[in-house]
C-alpha cells in the first residue's frame, strides 16, 4: 500500500527511472545509447581498471550494438599520507581520484556532444614493513576509486541519454 502510495506521488511530480525498460519490455532509451558508447583506452593500471568498470557498466544484455559514441576520459589519481608518526612515516593513505570525460558523435565525428566530472576518494593502511600487504591495498583502493568513478560516469550518461529522449519524444 505505500509502495502504491510513493509511486503514485513521484509519477504525479514527472519521475521517471533512469534505466526504465520500454512498455514491451525492451531496454528504455538510455540503456540503448548507454550500450553504443565505446570507451576509449587510458593509459597505465588505474586507467585500465575504470575503463574494465565503465565497459561493464555500459554492455548490453541484448547482445553487440554497434558503437554510435566515443567515451574520452582522463583520469588520474593523487595520494597523500594522512597519518604520520613521530620518524615521519606515513601509516595511512589518502587516494582522490577525479576523472574529466566528454562524449563525441562517432560517425561523423564532431565535437562532445555532453562531458563531465567524477570524483571519489579512498585510502588505505601502511602496515608496519609488510611491503606487499601494502601494495595490495593500494590496488584494492585503486579499483574501488576506478568502480566509484566508472558509477558517476555512467549515471551522468544514462541522465543526459534520459533527457535527450525526452525531448525528442
Amino acid at each position: 500500500m505505500l509502495l502504491g502510495l510513493l509511486l503514485t506521488i513521484t509519477a504525479g511530480c514527472g519521475f521517471k527511472p533512469v534505466y526504465m525498460p520500454t512498455a514491451s519490455g525492451k531496454p528504455g532509451p538510455a540503456q540503448r545509447e548507454l550500450a553504443a558508447v565505446a570507451v576509449d583506452l587510458l593509459p597505465e593500471r588505474p586507467g585500465q581498471l575504470l575503463r574494465q568498470a565503465l565497459q561493464e557498466r555500459l554492455a548490453s544484455d541484448s547482445g553487440s550494438i554497434p558503437a554510435l559514441y566515443d567515451l574520452h576520459v582522463a583520469f588520474g589519481i593523487s595520494g597523500e599520507g594522512i597519518a604520520v608518526i613521530s620518524d615521519s612515516a606515513a601509516t595511512r593513505i589518502r587516494l582522490v581520484g577525479s576523472a574529466t570525460w566528454s562524449l563525441t558523435p562517432r560517425n561523423p565525428a564532431g565535437p562532445a556532444i555532453t562531458s563531465g566530472f567524477a570524483r571519489a576518494g579512498d585510502a588505505f593502511n601502511i602496515i608496519g614493513v609488510q611491503y606487499f600487504a601494502s601494495d595490495l591495498e593500494n590496488e584494492a583502493a585503486q579499483r574501488r576509486l576506478a568502480e566509484a568513478i566508472a558509477d558517476q560516469i555512467t549515471l551522468q550518461l544514462a541522465v543526459y541519454f534520459r533527457k535527450q529522449a525526452g525531448l525528442s519524444g
